[in-house]
């Protein structure tokens, strides 16, 4: 952020407000803890805050402190749509198109609230009025941690906010994994712990809470892992029907894609995953090196994301996606190699 916008955003709360605090659909642990980790900051300065999440998202984050005061449009509609309302602050965070928001977007847009947007996705839309956008960064969390220290309260975070804030780069970064993760993340990871993060009790709560039914979704999806090796690819596809016989809950199918990029010589992963509700096919895209799946959505598959990480959809059906896909790769073959 500029110092002029960081000025700006000192000004907007220096006296408490009503804000609305919105993370992407289906929003994932960096988008809850995200949210959640600005919502126990604002709060601890006088203002009325509430978090307005567009739908449901998995058990494995719903231990995060202060998560059972988060309201879901889809369930609660007419109390969010109060709520948004109300609001004369939005901070959006993890996202930056009012799209990612599904049918919330129609009555965010027609708020005559002030926006803030921290995100770290590529080519953000401008309806907010102040945007905090770095594609560089590791996550959406690492940026509220720089956010709050801009206000000069970094002395503030609480052992509530560390947790949420370290949840969120943990699983973005894919436990630090990812080429995103710099330096200056350990450092302030070494700091959230400082303030209270206990990382062992944050990863067992994420990782090691698997069904029975998970693991052996896990299975039918590695089963069902092909590979291209012309094009240095593979992609797993799950079936409505595989979906029901292994009692998917939502979430369960995360991180599924990273089995086929650990593969020797893999560059470019899919998974394909046909939605229960709607007739869809879902996916998630990861790559190595700079073969940009941002790109690769954006053109083909009505999605984006990050340069290694993105998703798409498809409203064909799933043979038809396949087979869509593997002809869009004979054009990436150099890249590939």
């Amino acid at each position: 952020m500029t110092e002029a916008e960081i000025q700006g955003v000192k000004s907007l709360l220096k006296t408490p407000q009503n804000i609305a605090i919105i993370p992407h659909k289906n929003p994932d642990g960096d988008a809850i803890g995200s949210t959640l980790a600005l919502w126990h900051y604002l709060k601890k300065g006088q203002h009325n805050a509430v978090i307005i999440a567009p739908n449901d998202y998995p058990n494995f984050l719903k231990w995060m402190p202060g998560e059972s005061e988060i309201v879901k449009f889809d369930y609660e509609k007419d109390r969010a749509k109060t709520l948004l309302n109300a609001a004369n602050v939005i901070f959006t965070l993890d996202f930056n198109d009012l799209s990612r928001i599904g049918e919330m977007e129609t009555v965010v847009a027609a708020t005559e609230a002030t926006f803030v947007m921290i995100d770290h996705h590529q080519q953000p839309s401008d309806y907010a009025q102040y945007i905090y956008s770095d594609t560089n960064m590791s996550s959406t969390c690492e940026m509220v941690y720089n956010f709050i220290s801009f206000l000069g309260d970094e002395d503030s975070i609480t052992a509530e906010m560390a947790t949420c804030m370290y949840t969120g780069i943990m699983t973005d970064t894919g436990s630090f994994r990812f080429k995103a993760t710099t330096s200056t993340t350990h450092r302030i990871i070494a700091n959230l712990m400082d303030k209270g993060a206990e990382n062992a009790s944050i990863h067992n709560a994420i990782y090691d809470t698997n069904s029975l039914s998970r693991i052996q979704l896990l299975g039918c999806a590695l089963k069902n892992l092909v590979v291209l090796e012309e094009y240095n690819t593979v992609y797993i596809t799950i079936s409505k029907e595989e979906l029901i016989r292994y009692d998917f809950k939502k979430g369960d199918t995360e991180g599924f894609v990273n089995y086929g990029l650990s593969l020797k010589g893999i560059k470019f992963a899919a998974i394909f995953i046909e939605n229960l509700q709607e007739p869809y096919v879902k996916m998630s895209l990861r790559s190595k090196g700079d073969f940009s799946v941002n790109e690769f959505a954006r053109a083909h598959f009505n999605g984006g994301g990050h340069t290694n990480a993105a998703g798409g959809r498809s409203d064909l059906s799933m043979e038809a996606t396949v087979k869509r896909f593997a002809k869009i790769l004979t054009g990436y073959k150099d890249e590939l190699k």
